[in-house]
């Protein structure tokens, strides 16, 4: 007979002692055999691990300082250390909690095993995240300089030989602003790669306790994840400006122009929420119950075919735009205050107001971002391929418009200053498509964080990708939809960065938070909910398709 059957039959279970064994209890350091098994598992007051014999880990217990030939299997509480049977016994720790040492390491390695998972999957993608837009930043630091020495040539070239010092004098302060500029970024980056590298090696300890099955080493372990959940300052440097004058020869040096100085700001980092305060109240707790403060009648047809939008202007006026060419400004009374046509006579795709109070709107057919100002209509953007969708207004008052191409194959998110495009988001870092193509209604919103938000109805999902362009997360509904399944269209968010979605099949809007953890509905007897928007004071419209009303809202 082979050694290893010898053993085999040598080996018996530890409850009734008859049985070849088959299991082990990781949890209670038992074996068992298949029978016993079951009997075992029915205390369903301990969480047992039971494996096969061959998976079982051997648990490694520290030998007590005290008593050498006995080993730690228990633990005090009061004293927070393994200790043996005979210190328990002992007056030492009279009158002590004394707990069984696998159920402290239990406990502990599940401790454990949390603290790695936030730092894998929450914070140390943080800090990725940070670093990368730093080198970004560093990239385009080139380019930035590269112009500002452009424009300090240009103007040199005017002013020929007069103001050649003091082109030379320029081109110095920017090279030097530059080194201050790229000295603080790289500080910057200095700082984060370190935090980094400490993540690193904490996770990997942490790895290597788990892996180890040490008693001591879990026992002595502390958690040092608070300290890195506050993120390290991020630095906001503006790229000085140069401005240019006429050409004055007595005033040369006033008329080349100055240039602005460098402006170098340390924010603090943003604390990362712990997987336990994630669903810890906001500033401005959710109501339980929200509530319709005010009804206004549009005056549209409540079609099904139709589409219906709101974009505040204050707390009391809202403009709309419908099934057809017509906007409108009505107060809660539902009164008209003004009506303006589209400069085409065609349904607008889109509207916003800016933080200036003027209102834009898009134009799909004539391919145009328009603005109304002072009552007067002026095409302010004309695209070539394209019709823009959907338009919000950011903080920095830029637009945000997305587009469809003009064969509905392609779809991306343009950025403008004015007439000027910035920058155009289209693709993840993989190269694939952010947002579904074809024939599609598509609506968008920047968040207070600044990472802009669309709600992409042909692909069921709330789309968020950061200020330049990085996706971050996608938001396909809650697993609650017994109803139909997501159908987003309109999206807004808050002074809380909760991001709101209109859910128009299950007739609610969803709630999350920056990050796409969803957080509750709002029902509030809505019907087919399209359009939305949300004033200064955090009170939501909500535009009903089948109704044509618009209902404000208090949820905050």
């Amino acid at each position: 007979m082979d050694p290893f059957r010898r053993a085999q039959i040598i080996l018996l279970c530890d409850l009734c002692k008859t049985a070849h064994l088959q299991s082990h209890c990781e949890r209670c350091d038992i074996n068992l055999c298949q029978t016993c098994v079951g009997k075992h598992l029915s205390d369903s007051s301990i969480r047992h691990k039971v494996v096969l014999y061959k998976y079982r880990k051997s648990l490694n217990y520290s030998t007590c300082p005290d008593h050498a030939d006995e080993l730690c299997k228990n633990y005090c509480e009061k004293c927070d250390l393994p200790v043996c049977s005979t210190c328990v016994s002992s007056s030492k720790h009279e009158g002590h909690d004394i707990s069984d040492i696998l159920e402290k390491l239990c406990s502990k390695t599940e401790s454990l095993q949390k603290d790695l998972d936030e730092l894998e999957t929450r914070i140390y993608p943080r800090y990725e995240e940070m670093a990368s837009d730093v080198q970004t930043e560093k990239v385009e630091l080139e380019t930035n300089y590269g112009e500002l020495t452009t424009i300090a040539d240009q103007q040199g070239e005017i002013l020929h030989r007069e103001i050649t010092a003091i082109v030379n004098q320029r081109k110095s302060d920017i090279q030097e602003m530059k080194i201050k500029h790229l000295s603080t970024l790289n500080k910057n980056t200095d700082e984060i790669t370190q935090k980094m590298a400490e993540l690193k090696q904490i996770m990997s300890d942490l790895k290597s306790i788990l892996k180890s099955n040490d008693v001591s080493l879990t026992s002595t372990y502390k958690s040092r994840t608070s300290e890195f959940r506050t993120l390290p300052p991020k630095v906001r440097v503006t790229v000085p400006s140069l401005s240019a004058q006429k050409i004055n020869k007595d005033q040369l040096n006033e008329m080349f122009g100055s240039l602005s100085p460098l402006s170098i700001n340390t924010e603090h980092g943003d604390t990362i929420k712990s997987a336990e305060a994630v669903s810890s109240p906001p500033v401005k707790p959710l109501l339980d119950e929200p509530r319709v403060t005010a009804t206004i009648d549009t005056g549209y047809k409540n079609t099904f075919f139709g589409r219906l939008s709101v974009s505040c202007l204050s707390e009391d006026q809202v403009w709309t735009c419908g099934d057809n060419e017509t906007m409108k400004l009505l107060n809660l009374q539902s009164k008209l205050l003004t009506s303006i046509q589209t400069k085409s006579g065609r349904r607008p795709g889109g509207i916003a107001v800016t933080r200036d109070g003027d209102l834009v709107y898009t134009d799909p057919r004539e391919r145009t971002i328009n603005l109304l100002k002072n009552k007067q209509i002026q095409t302010v953007i004309t695209q070539q391929g394209w019709y823009p969708l959907s338009v919000c207004s950011t903080a920095s008052d830029d637009l945000l418009v997305i587009m469809d191409s003009d064969d509905v194959k392609q779809s991306k998110v343009v950025r403008y200053s004015g007439s000027t495009e910035k920058q155009s988001i289209q693709f993840d870092d993989q190269g694939r498509p952010l947002y579904k193509s074809g024939p599609n209604i598509k609506y968008l919103s920047e968040n207070k964080n600044l990472d802009i938000c669309v709600a992409d109805n042909k692909a069921r999902a709330v789309v968020v990708v950061n200020q330049s362009g990085k996706l971050r997360f996608r938001y396909t509904g809650h697993p609650s939809n017994t109803k139909q399944s997501f159908d987003p269209y309109g999206i807004t968010t808050d002074s809380q960065s909760h991001i709101l979605t209109a859910d128009y099949n299950n007739d609610r809007i969803h709630i999350l938070d920056q990050d796409g953890q969803f957080f509750r509905y709002i029902h509030c007897d809505l019907r087919r909910p399209w359009g939305l928007c949300v004033d200064i004071r955090d009170n939501l419209f909500v535009a009903e398709l089948h109704t044509a009303k618009v209902k404000k809202i208090q949820y905050l």
